[in-house]
């Protein structure tokens, strides 16, 4: 049997109110198309909302440790140990010790379904971590082949990777995000195929190089904004190989105060030079930011290898007909309000499943089809709340079940953030949409209380070497303070350690020691992606030859543009806020300055 629903096709866009926040979002007659293809009704809550939702599943780093339930072996842990959730180490979880299907209970058309699918969800046992082949690296999450590395959340093939989110096939570099094939990388954000390249963000095909932002295939650079095929320039000027050596030998990279000064001029160099409207490479018909090989992609970021989707962030490789998709992809088809997993095939609202088909309201299920509000399966089918039926039988109560959602007002929404297993400031939608306790509580989240640290900070911040030539070996032996000293909303640890790997690198590189925290230095590192937010604007670009300072910044353009000595007219969709004091170029004239 088949719904029997019916949605409409309006002809035109249609603007509703959020049901959660109240603001208006809308709703365009191909999104109607979509959700039509897949039988769910529209959302009712906004994009925002619904993302910040499906954030609140995932926890990337935040440990606890604890015993598994089932072999008793000490294990590290997203779960705390006061949570209602049983949990079991990771080889005691994928192991034929236990069956999932021991849990399973019959429907009960009395009581709403996401209170049948929460008691559910307490007594299936869980794993404590999401991670496959790693070896020595115990401190990470959500990954596969790592190799020795260290607080590394996110990614694949990657060995001595440290303090880094969602990399791939990169080595022997920390405190990076967002990037892959990374060599000996120090601080970057939105970085691919570099080497040796330090303090920089949306940069790629880079060698040799420092302070470097939107620039392509060059090698000896320092501080520089845009450049294409470039080597040995200094703040965009360039210069004889014996000049830029002489400027490097002199420059003090070791040096924090240096860096402050250089990561200070870098900005200023930026505001004075025009922006791209977003990141879009090899893009048609799409918008966003930070996107790769898309086709009729809209409102996304951070994806690539997509089309005829909407709303996604990190969905990568090979995907088509997604919407409302995080860290997902993976020849997935069909998908709708997902979070964190691989591929799948006509999936709707789930969590950490993958390569699922045909399936609804499912969390922690691999490789199974046809099911239904169902946890921790693996190879199952013709499944609701955990119990397998015959294939008819499955069918039909799949029917009454959603007419069932239909009276209770649950049928098309994601799952409430009351079936969250953590707490709001455990969890990465702290990273998107920062809340205080107050705030998440008034909001309907849970808030986890900081444990009381029983360390003592040894080395304070002022008192720091600013150069790591200064830095003794005693360091490693040291509690250090984070500058922020717990005063920010970026899970402020505040304090950290320095590891061996760590001094090491650092001298190795000639960098200076950091200041902050992992955690801080992590959201600071976020800090460098526009907000996930599109507005119309026109290009800024405004004749060839003029210096408008109150239109450009003082910025002069250095080629002959399409448009000649009038103003540019394209629009585009950015994530530049029009309030902003950046110089924001169409793709047209930006190709044209940077070439």
């Amino acid at each position: 049997m088949k719904s029997d629903f019916q949605p409409l096709k309006p002809m035109n866009s249609e603007t509703r109110n959020c049901r959660n926040c109240k603001t208006e979002f809308t709703i365009e007659p191909d999104d109607f198309s979509f959700y039509e293809k897949i039988q769910i009704p529209p959302p009712a809550k906004c994009p925002d909302c619904r993302f910040q939702a499906r954030l609140s599943f995932r926890n990337n780093r935040v440990f606890y440790k604890r015993q598994c339930a089932l072999c008793g072996a000490g294990m590290l842990t997203v779960y705390h140990p006061s949570s209602p959730f049983t949990v079991y180490c990771r080889e005691c979880w994928l192991s034929d010790k236990w069956d999932p299907m021991q849990y399973g209970r019959p429907y009960d058309f009395s009581i709403p379904f996401f209170a049948q699918f929460q008691s559910l969800q307490r007594t299936v046992p869980r794993p404590n971590l999401y991670r496959t082949n790693f070896q020595n690296s115990d401190y990470c999450n959500y990954g596969l082949d790592f190799k020795d590395c260290y607080l590394l959340f996110g990614g694949r093939y990657n060995e001595r990777v440290h303090f880094a989110n969602q990399i791939f096939n990169s080595h022997d570099s920390f405190d990076i995000a967002y990037s892959s094939q990374v060599e000996f990388g120090y601080e970057l954000f939105e970085c691919r195929r570099v080497n040796r390249l330090f303090y920089s963000h949306h940069s790629n095909d880079c060698l040799n190089s420092y302070y470097l932002v939107d620039c392509h295939n060059c090698q000896n650079c320092f501080g520089c904004v845009n450049l294409r095929n470039k080597q040995y320039h200094i703040w965009n000027v360039p210069h004889a190989k014996e000049e830029y050596e002489a400027f490097l030998r002199g420059a003090n990279v070791g040096s924090y105060t240096a860096h402050q000064g250089f990561s200070a001029r870098l900005r200023e160099l930026v505001e004075k030079n025009p922006r791209r409207y977003a990141h879009i490479l090899k893009g048609l018909n799409s918008d966003g930011d930070d996107i790769y090989e898309v086709k009729n992609v809209h409102d996304s970021f951070a994806s690539g290898e997509a089309e005829d989707s909407r709303f996604l962030f990190y969905l990568q490789n090979k995907s088509k007909d997604c919407y409302d998709c995080s860290f997902q992809g993976w020849n997935a088809e069909k998908l709708y309000q997902i979070c964190h997993g691989f591929g799948g095939m006509n999936v709707q609202f789930g969590v950490r499943n993958l390569y699922n088909q045909d399936a609804l309201y499912n969390e922690e299920c691999h490789n199974s089809a046809n099911i239904f509000g169902c946890e921790g399966l693996r190879k199952k089918q013709y499944c609701v709340l955990n119990v397998q039926y015959p294939k008819e039988e499955y069918e039909s109560l799949k029917e009454k079940i959603i007419e069932h959602m239909k009276k209770t007002g649950e049928w098309g929404e994601f799952f409430p953030i009351a079936l969250s297993p953590f707490a709001y400031n455990e969890t990465i939608a702290q990273e998107f949409f920062p809340l205080i306790k107050e705030s998440a509580i008034t909001t309907g989240f849970t808030w986890r209380e900081d444990a009381v640290r029983n360390y003592q900070i040894t080395l304070a911040t002022e008192r720091i070497s600013d150069d790591i030539k200064g830095v003794p070996d005693s360091v490693l032996s040291e509690v250090v303070a984070c500058a922020h000293g717990g005063a920010c909303l970026h899970q402020c640890t505040t304090a950290f350690k320095i590891t061996k790997e760590e001094i090491q690198f650092y001298r190795s590189m000639s960098l200076p020691l950091p200041r902050l925290c992992p955690n801080c230095r992590h959201y600071e590192r976020l800090g460098q992606r526009n907000p996930l937010k599109l507005w119309k604007r026109q290009c800024m670009c405004n004749e060839v030859t003029s210096d408008k300072d109150q239109v450009t910044n003082k910025y002069k353009n250095t080629a002959a543009h399409f448009h000649g000595n009038s103003p540019c007219s394209n629009e585009f969709k950015t994530t530049y806020a029009p309030e902003r004091k950046e110089i924001v170029y169409c793709e047209q004239c930006y190709q044209a300055e940077v070439a």
